[in-house]
């Protein structure tokens, strides 16, 4: 059997990490990431990915510090919508499908029902608006063969992130505050990376053939906001017997935790299209973030 061979960009971030962690049988995996591989060079791009010939290229890079694009926007737009732009280029040019992660924050938040991929993008900040940039050059490149994944409060191993933050705060602090009125839905890249090689059609012992091209909704099921994620994150430490100096988990409103960057007030995606098309069920927000953390 011929390997199917995967170009992953990106590769020392917390999402591709879990790629590498649950890569499929029959794939051979090639590894891209700063300083030697840069994804704004569209040029440098072509010249490393044409004569690999990947079948399939997963992007993983991005400039996700949202707070410091507002005031590095040169960088994010360069990472977050040139990057995709090359990428796609190079993916036309070899014959590949290119899966590219994108996220909640292409959304105004004025919804109060899941968002669906019909939904118009209306970003808020400067990281969701080159994010939206990036998704576009996608759609307009010509490239048929894509998978645009958008997803949203990301966590997992090997990186920094919401989940491991509160961690470390439950060592140091005896009151923590968080924003309680930005809703949406945590997910473990462990469930991400499940679905993006269900869409893919690589799922071991699985006859449910790749997903049609497009974007895709992602995310854990169910939603909460910030004040009760850190709640359960607490008492799921507190289950596992670890230290948590912190006595009281107070709920913020947005305008009393001041940061650089607009955040969505509602951002739940549906994911009703991936289930329609791929048939398998997602967990909860609950059950993926017991497991992650007592697991």
């Amino acid at each position: 059997m011929v390997k199917r061979k995967i170009a992953l960009i990106g590769a020392n971030g917390m999402l591709a990490s879990m790629f590498q962690h649950c890569l499929p049988h029959g794939t051979d995996l090639h590894r891209f990431d700063l300083p030697d591989f840069d994804v704004t060079d569209g040029e440098r791009v072509r010249q490393v990915l044409l004569p690999l010939q990947p079948d399939i290229i997963l992007n993983c890079s991005a400039f996700t510090r949202v707070d410091e694009c507002e005031t590095q926007q040169q960088a994010a737009f360069a990472v977050n919508g040139e990057g995709p732009k090359n990428l796609a280029v190079a993916a036309q040019e070899v014959g590949a499908t290119l899966v590219h992660i994108s996220t909640d924050f292409v959304f105004s938040g004025a919804k109060q029902t899941p968002y669906t991929e019909l939904d118009a993008p209306a970003p808020l900040s400067v990281y969701g608006q080159s994010k939206w940039k990036g998704e576009q050059a996608i759609l307009e490149s010509g490239l048929k063969d894509y998978y645009i994944v958008r997803t949203s409060w990301l966590y997992g191993p090997c990186g920094g992130n919401f989940v491991e933050t509160m961690r470390r705060l439950a060592c140091e602090r005896e009151t923590i505050g968080v924003v309680a009125d930005q809703l949406g839905t945590p997910t473990y890249t462990g469930d991400l990376v499940e679905a993006v090689w269900a869409l893919l059609g690589l799922i071991p012992g699985s006859s449910v053939p790749p997903a049609p091209a497009g974007i895709y909704h992602f995310s854990n099921e169910g939603q909460c906001s910030w004040y009760e994620f850190a709640c359960e994150i607490m008492a799921c430490l507190k289950r596992r017997g670890g230290t948590v100096k912190v006595r009281e988990v107070r709920p913020l409103r947005t305008e009393e935790y001041p940061v650089a960057a607009n955040r969505p007030a509602y951002s739940v995606l549906s994911k009703e299209k991936y289930r329609r098309v791929t048939g398998r069920c997602i967990p909860s927000w609950l059950q993926s973030l017991e497991r992650y953390l007592l697991g």
